[in-house]
């Protein structure tokens, strides 16, 4: 497998097929199937995965309970052993080359590559309610996916708070794994006839008053305080974040994050593409959580290999109209 190098009016920047922009589960996926195509790859990872905070991945087949820097170290080593290269820093920006040549990707630290595609997956923040506590307690008691934590946490006092529109639903969701579910209105807003009906129905409590922190007793959650200094004992707590895209690299090329709605509510941003990961700009593509909001683990590995499939199909064509115009030369 060849890495390609510029000539020295590009300073003699080392050239990729690929560089790949984040080293999660969708950018590894990426480099794997990529580097087994026989491109030259490389992985620029800022090492800031979303997953952290949580002890195990859930829902991933044949891997279900590992632990997610387990699952990382051991993408990188298949990725590594396959001939990508990978290495640790965060990339400020990202420029086309003049006549569409390929992009030039820069470090934060002023180190710069050149590709011939590129593959984003930077995966998004959650931003969390105001709420003293939550985020000391987010991945572990803190909760936003019942898919990912609800099997953890079953029949367990658990605690939904009201922030969106979403909040009801949340909550007759949640109760799927547990009897003892309780709607903190907080700063949400009311529930319609019909939500209360439901909640009734399904016995939810519901809670009115602000929420104001968390009480905490012998290092776990012991319950939710409102503002009137009435605790409700609970064991977990479930929010809804705002996710929002870690775009940047993207917007220096020019692709703007769009606002993503869920049951009429913005939820947060995401980078627009095609089932492949394509984008609006030729030679870049997406995968995992900056291009799907609601992606898990295993579904971002799987856009991972999607994209990279569809970034090689498209390196060959290049590859094949480069020799033909060669042959008639």
């Amino acid at each position: 497998m060849e890495v390609f190098r510029m000539d020295d009016n590009d300073d003699n920047e080392q050239r990729y097929d690929v560089v790949v922009v984040g080293g999660g589960s969708a950018g590894l996926s990426g480099a794997v199937a990529l580097s087994r195509a026989r491109r030259s790859v490389l992985v620029i990872d800022a090492g800031r995965p979303r997953n952290a905070p949580a002890a195990h991945v859930h829902n991933y087949l044949a891997r279900e309970g590992t632990a997610p820097s387990e699952l990382l170290a051991a993408g990188r080593a298949e990725a590594a052993g396959y001939g990508a290269e990978i290495t640790e820093g965060a990339v400020a920006s990202a420029e086309r080359l003049p006549g569409g040549k390929g992009f030039r990707v820069v470090r934060e630290d002023g180190a710069a590559v050149v590709a011939r595609r590129l593959l984003v997956t930077t995966g998004l923040v959650d931003e969390l309610p105001p709420v003293p506590g939550l985020a000391d307690r987010w991945g572990r008691e803190v909760l936003h996916c019942p898919y990912c934590h609800g099997w953890e946490v079953r029949d367990r006092p658990l605690g939904i708070l009201g922030v969106s529109p979403m909040a009801a639903h949340q909550a007759l969701m949640w109760r799927q794994w547990s009897e003892d579910v309780t709607l903190f209105r907080h700063t949400g807003p009311e529930p319609s006839d019909e939500e209360y009906e439901q909640l009734a129905a399904r016995g939810v409590a519901v809670v009115d008053g602000e929420v104001t922190g968390l009480e905490v007793a012998d290092g776990r959650l012991t319950g939710v305080r409102l503002a009137g200094g009435r605790v409700v004992a609970r064991e977990a707590v479930v929010v809804q974040p705002r996710f929002t895209a870690r775009s940047g690299v993207l917007e220096s090329l020019g692709l703007a994050a769009t606002e993503q709605e869920m049951g009429g509510h913005v939820v947060g941003t995401c980078i627009a593409a095609d089932p492949t990961g394509a984008t609006e700009v030729p030679g870049v593509w997406v995968a995992g959580n900056v291009a799907g909001l609601t992606e898990q683990v295993i579904g971002a590995a799987s856009a991972g290999l999607k994209a990279g499939a569809a970034i090689n199909a498209d390196l060959i064509g290049e590859d094949v109209r480069d020799a033909v115009a060669a042959y008639r030369g």
